[in-house]
């Protein structure tokens, strides 16, 4: 049941009423059960592997928090990683780890038969995955105490509008909100009318309009032109972005109609000047839960430069491994520990060299040039192997040839579906501001006029 078909709108139509003739307690068993039948309606067997997370974690959180020995308290923390880690690895890296294995004793000079898994990938497994972990994380570490009942913990891992594609949220801001009351206001409707509608545009009009623009090219090994790669590039940019972003907002817009804030996961990515702020822009809920559960705990920035860079590395490794079972994945988290740790030495190296009057202009150049970085590292995360990778940058840097009759349908189509995304304000509060501000002008006209007739 996907966000932007006519069954989820008569489901979530059915879901919204109802939370407006229930009460608080009777409201938490609707959403649990209209998550459920969300989940079970991609496949119902996802829904015993949910509800198995869910228990662990659930008597995990329980037996961290009243246990008196640290040592004990460690021993049920460990159980809860290892369970989640142990459950995403099988489901979504076992075929991945056994290619490679089986790849690796193959270069010795073994003779193996290949072998695959038949595993069925759960939907949003990685999301409910971190989710569910963080929890006993957080609890361990006594920034919440758990929740008293599983329904309640089950309804913030199964928590049907940002489940299946983030954000990761954590329980410290989530869960509070599903034990409080909560009141649906018309303001926080119509806030959520216009997180749904941009989200719709960005997944509906930009990410799927380039999709099929950019699928084609990518679908075969057929060398093309450096210049098509570059337009490619730019539109798979947009395309990723509309995507995530698209799905984020929905998620944002369903919770602010249901009485939940859901936090922000994209915030003017491709004005990034640096890789560091890219990933306090880019899938912000992903960034920081890597930083505040892995990246900090291996030591962080503080422990001198060459341990920073290794933490880095380790950091973006996983983050990259996260998005999928490909070694293209993993490069593309490289990669980008490769800019991390080049700004990380750098950044404190380097003094102005121009006035303050300069700066935007600067500023411009970085965002420009950053922009055409993350470009780069799309196609690493995009290209289906390392042959295709290897044809797109051989035919950047050999065969950058460009036809106006063979490439302006294709750079038309493009800037038709990119150009509102780029006029338009990037973030829905911000529009939802300019129409508030808008519907008020148009009041006092009214009102003028009227005035005036008098």
């Amino acid at each position: 049941m996907f966000f932007n078909s006519f069954t989820f709108f008569i489901f979530f139509a059915a879901v919204f009423f109802g939370c407006l003739l229930l009460r608080h307690r009777e409201q938490n068993w609707l959403l649990l059960a209209a998550s459920c039948f969300f989940y079970g309606a991609w496949d119902y067997r996802f829904l015993l592997l949910l509800f198995l997370t869910v228990t662990v974690d659930y008597w995990a959180a329980k037996l961290i928090h009243t246990a008196q020995d640290q040592k004990v308290r460690k021993r049920f923390l460990f159980v809860s990683i290892v369970f989640n880690l142990g459950i995403l690895c099988y489901f979504k890296y076992a075929n991945f780890f056994l290619e490679n294995a089986l790849f690796f004793l193959k270069s010795l000079g073994f003779q193996v038969t290949p072998v695959s898994l038949r595993i069925l990938l759960p939907v949003g497994i990685s999301f409910y995955t971190f989710q569910s972990m963080s929890y006993t994380v957080d609890v361990f570490r006594g920034r919440m105490n758990p929740a008293k009942k599983i329904t309640d913990y089950a309804l913030y891992v199964s928590f049907f509008p940002q489940l299946v594609a983030g954000p990761i949220e954590r329980s410290t801001h989530l869960l509070p909100q599903i034990l409080s009351p909560r009141t649906i206001t018309f303001a926080k409707i119509q806030l959520g009318f216009y997180y749904i509608c941009a989200g719709l545009f960005l997944k509906v009009f930009l990410a799927d309009n380039l999709a099929r623009l950019v699928d084609p090219i990518f679908a075969t090994h057929k060398a093309q032109t450096g210049f098509c790669y570059l337009l490619t590039g730019y539109a798979f940019a947009f395309q990723i972005y509309g995507d995530f972003a698209g799905y984020s907002w929905i998620a944002k817009g369903l919770g602010a109609v249901l009485g939940f804030e859901i936090m922000d996961n994209f915030h003017l990515p491709y004005f990034s000047k640096n890789p560091q702020e890219f990933w306090r822009r880019w899938h912000i809920s992903l960034s920081f839960w890597l930083r505040d559960y892995l990246y900090i705990p291996l030591g962080g920035s503080k422990a001198g430069s060459f341990k920073t860079v290794r933490n880095l590395f380790i950091t973006m490794l996983l983050g990259g491994l996260w998005h999928g079972a490909k070694m293209t994945y993993v490069v593309w988290g490289l990669f980008h520990a490769l800019l991390q740790a080049i700004h990380h030495l750098i950044s404190h190296q380097t003094t102005p060299l121009l006035s303050s009057k300069y700066y935007i202009f600067v500023d411009f150049f970085k965002i420009i040039f950053f922009f055409h970085v993350i470009v780069v590292s799309w196609y690493f995360f995009r290209a289906e192997d390392f042959s295709q990778v290897q044809m797109i940058f051989i035919a950047l840097f050999t065969n950058f040839h460009f036809s106006l009759t063979e490439h302006s349908l294709f750079m038309q189509k493009i800037f038709f579906y990119i150009s509102p995304v780029l006029l338009m304000p990037y973030h829905p509060s911000l529009f939802l501001t300019e129409f508030e501000r808008l519907s008020k002008r148009i009041k006092k006209s009214i009102h003028f006029f009227k005035l005036c007739e008098i």
